[in-house]
C-alpha cells in the first residue's frame, strides 16, 4: 500500500470532527451549552456514541467547541478584513462572531466554574482574539472610519458585558445592542 488510506481517514476524521464542533456551537448558541447531545449528533449527521467516542464527558465537548470558537474567531479576523468593503464592516462582522462565541463562553463558565482549566482557557482566549480586534480596529481607525481612543481589550470586555444575561431574558437583545456599540464608534460624518 502506499500509505494514502490512513492519510485519507486523518483527514475525514478531521473534517468529521469539525463538522460536529461546528453542530455544536451552533446547537449551543441557540439553546445552551445543556442542549441535548442527540440533538448535537443529529445536526453533525453522526450517531450520539460517536460524541461519547470522541468527547466522553459534556465538558470535554464545551472546551473543544470554546477553543474551535476561539480560533474560528481568530481566522476569521484577517480573512473579514479582506474580503470587506470597509474594515469597519469587517468589524462589525467580526463582532457578530464573536457575540456568538461569548454565548458558548457564558456557558463554559458555569460548567467549569471549578475548573483550575478555565483560567488557562481565558488566557488562551486572550492570547488569540485580543490580537485580531486590534488588527481591525487598527484598520478602521487608519481609514478614518471610527475613534482611534478605543482599544481591542476594552471592545471585547464592553460587547462581553452587553451579552450577560442575555439568555436568561427574552426581552434583552444583545445583538441589537452590540450593534448600536459598534455603530457608536464611527467617526462623525462617516458611514
Amino acid at each position: 500500500m502506499d500509505g494514502s488510506a490512513p492519510r485519507s481517514r486523518r483527514a475525514d476524521a478531521r473534517r468529521n470532527e469539525k463538522s460536529l464542533l461546528d453542530a455544536a456551537a451552533a446547537i449551543f448558541v441557540a439553546a445552551g451549552v445543556d442542549a441535548p447531545v442527540r440533538d448535537i449528533a443529529a445536526a453533525a449527521g453522526v450517531g450520539v456514541g460517536t460524541i461519547y467516542r470522541h468527547f466522553p464527558k459534556r465538558a470535554d465537548l464545551i472546551i473543544a467547541v470554546y477553543r474551535h470558537q476561539v480560533e474560528a474567531c481568530a481566522e476569521a479576523g484577517p480573512a473579514l478584513l479582506s474580503s470587506s468593503a470597509s474594515p469597519h464592516t469587517a468589524l462589525a462582522r467580526w463582532v457578530d462572531l464573536f457575540v456568538d462565541f461569548l454565548v458558548t463562553k457564558h456557558g463554559l463558565a458555569g460548567v467549569l466554574s471549578d475548573n483550575a482549566g478555565f483560567e488557562t482557557l481565558h488566557t488562551y482566549f486572550l492570547d488569540r482574539l485580543v490580537p485580531v480586534c486590534t488588527q481591525l480596529l487598527d484598520a478602521a481607525a487608519a481609514a478614518g472610519e471610527i475613534r482611534s481612543d478605543l482599544t481591542a481589550y476594552e471592545l471585547m470586555r464592553g460587547v462581553g458585558n452587553l451579552c450577560i444575561g442575555a439568555e436568561n431574558d427574552a426581552d434583552y437583545d444583545a445583538c441589537r445592542l452590540v450593534e448600536v456599540l459598534i455603530s457608536g464608534l464611527r467617526r462623525p460624518g462617516t458611514t
